[in-house]
């Protein structure tokens, strides 16, 4: 059976191992990107310059030799292309070599652990790094040529104390390991080999439920959903971590921030018809740091189509078109989780007219809140109107 070792490469000739070195000398095949082939040269091995899984494949099955080498950069096990390769090469007898990756040398750089870190790429991916930022302390970042949009986006949610170090070119002679402000990312000059990593002390990790309506944004004219209310809409929501969820009437964005926090490896989707609501959104999501959500404007369900299926849907403001907004989700999801609040008779007569109509039985709580308010010496208990709260579906329950 052809042999073929994995082999990671580190940062280039100062960091290849013993093990590294023993493979490749012992293989009549490489293959590789050409920056990582040029490092051997000498090699008496055939050099194909490719390392894309298929095209890898393609020519292990043609060539007659027994032993290969396929390189690639850093570590084998840090968002590699070893993955990728292992599942193509799944025919033959494959070894992995592991390479000193770039999360070991940088931190070394800085003379600090980093068993604690988190770790990201951006590299051909979405940036998904505010909540990252603001849950952990230490954050590294394979930047994908990618910091000047990394600060702005940091800066642009209120980052301002956030230690960033940089290292360029790690393992070439052009290397710079450095300091930096967090203005200074969205502003400079990069190379596209960066790393960073970016020190937040005062991370917040939490995953709370019914803040506090004074940490909101507000005006006059645009509704709040209460704290108490929000607390058992977000329970009966049940939200994952990865879930994409959907705010339809959003409002001030009250339960955007506490659906965006709960979800913090999801995202998203606050649907508001009104300007003034958008903006306050926007300002809500900014005090809180979340990056994780998209302003929709618009009015449900018209809007609908463009989005994601969900996996959560909360509906705190209709418009009267319950059911036109039900009929949109469940064509979406059939089985997104879904709860409705509402203040009206009619809104809840149409919601259940429209689950009954879908064979579906809802959850139906009415919660009645009096909050104390002070009346000379004395306190007294004012009601708040009744919310009706209705939830169905899901299939994490």
């Amino acid at each position: 059976m052809k042999r073929i070792n994995i082999v990671g490469v580190g940062l280039g000739e100062g960091t290849i191992t013993g093990d590294a070195r023993q493979a490749i000398a012992q293989a009549d095949v490489l293959l590789g990107a050409p920056r990582l082939l040029n490092l051997f040269k000498g090699s008496h091995a055939r050099s194909y310059p490719c390392y894309l899984p298929q095209e890898v494949s393609a020519i292990v099955a043609k060539e007659e030799a027994a032993e290969f080498a396929v390189l690639v950069s850093g570590d084998v096990g840090f968002y590699s292309a070893a993955i990728g390769l292992t599942t193509a090469l799944a025919a033959y007898q494959v070894r992995l070599v592991p390479g000193i990756s770039t999360v070991a040398a940088f931190f070394a750089r800085l003379k600090l652990p980093w068993q604690d870190a988190v770790f990201v790429s951006t590299h051909g991916r979405d940036l998904a790094i505010i909540d990252t930022v603001r849950r952990n302390r230490l954050t590294f970042c394979l930047t994908g040529n990618k910091v000047n949009e990394i600060g702005a986006m940091l800066g642009d949610v209120g980052f301002k104390k956030i230690r960033a170090f940089v290292g360029e070119n790690l393992g070439t002679e052009d290397e710079r390991v450095y300091e930096t402000q967090l203005e200074a990312l969205a502003q400079g000059d990069f190379p596209s080999l960066s790393v960073l990593l970016l020190e937040n002390e005062a991370f917040d990790d939490t995953t709370p439920v019914g803040l506090p309506d004074n940490c909101f944004i507000r005006s006059a004219t645009i509704p709040l959903t209460k704290s108490e209310t929000r607390a058992v809409v977000l329970s009966k929501l049940n939200l994952r971590p990865n879930f994409v969820c959907w705010d339809l009437g959003a409002g001030t964005g009250s339960v955007t921030v506490e659906m965006a926090l709960n979800a913090y490896d999801g995202h998203v989707y606050a649907v508001e018809r009104r300007d003034e609501g958008l903006s306050l959104i926007k300002e809500n999501c900014a005090a809180f740091k979340v990056g994780n959500v998209s302003l929709i404007g618009g009015e449900a369900p018209e809007v609908l189509e463009a989005l994601p299926p969900p996996d959560a849907v909360f509906i705190g403001g209709s418009g009267g078109k319950v059911q036109a907004i039900l009929a949109a989700v469940l064509a979406k999801n059939p089985r997104a989780r879904i709860v409705i609040t509402a203040v009206t008779i009619e809104t809840v007569a149409q919601a259940i007219s429209k689950f009954s109509a879908l064979g579906l039985e809802p959850e139906i709580v009415q919660l009645n809140v009096a909050r104390g308010r002070r009346s000379g010496d004395l306190h007294l208990m004012q009601a708040q109107n009744p919310i009706t709260i209705l939830s169905v579906g899901g299939d994490n329950l």
